[in-house]
């Protein structure tokens, strides 16, 4: 069996797409953004994240900020599986009506000066979505909202610019 693959991929070759040539300007522009958060805040910026009921695109461009690439984990912004060791909420999806109560106690949890970062086009005014009997719409329905992050899904230099912008908010 295995031999068939074998001789599959030496005939076919390995058929993928190329990588992405995101270029080194983004990758300049993504190392900026992390030396000034950590200049702002001179420790580590914890995030808790919270999908409220997305599609999870924005979740995949979340997840990228981990990677080698980005590397945010480097350069002290980590993520954290509690509200109560949170500085900032990342939150996707328009909320839907069984999450409404959850992200409201994830909020109450999140210890005080806390931020919020709706994330997507869904998290910023509900999206496709909108408001439904089972949907309560954009973020900013059921918890305030420091800063909102635009795009189906935004990319993550945009979600870093977007964490940036409201640690910035909370400095002033």
């Amino acid at each position: 069996m295995i031999w068939k693959v074998v001789q599959q991929i030496a005939r076919v070759g390995i058929c993928t797409e190329p990588a992405p040539d995101i270029g080194t300007d983004a990758q300049a522009q993504s190392s900026r953004i992390q030396a000034e958060l950590l200049d702002i805040l001179g420790q580590a910026l914890c995030i808790r994240q919270v999908d409220a009921g997305s599609c999870n695109g924005c979740e995949l461009e979340i997840n990228a900020l981990g990677n080698p690439y980005y590397n945010i984990e480097g350069l002290g912004i980590k993520f954290v599986a509690s509200p109560r060791h949170a500085d900032l909420l990342l939150v996707t999806g328009p909320v839907s009506r069984n999450m409404e109560m959850a992200l409201k106690r994830t909020y109450e949890a999140t210890p005080e000066p806390k931020l919020v970062v709706a994330v997507g086009d869904c998290g910023c005014d509900g999206g496709i979505f909108g408001e439904s009997y089972a949907s309560c719409g954009r973020v900013a329905n059921v918890v305030p909202v420091d800063v909102t992050v635009p795009g189906c899904p935004p990319e993550p230099v945009d979600i870093l610019r977007g964490i940036l912008q409201a640690v910035r908010r909370r400095v002033r």
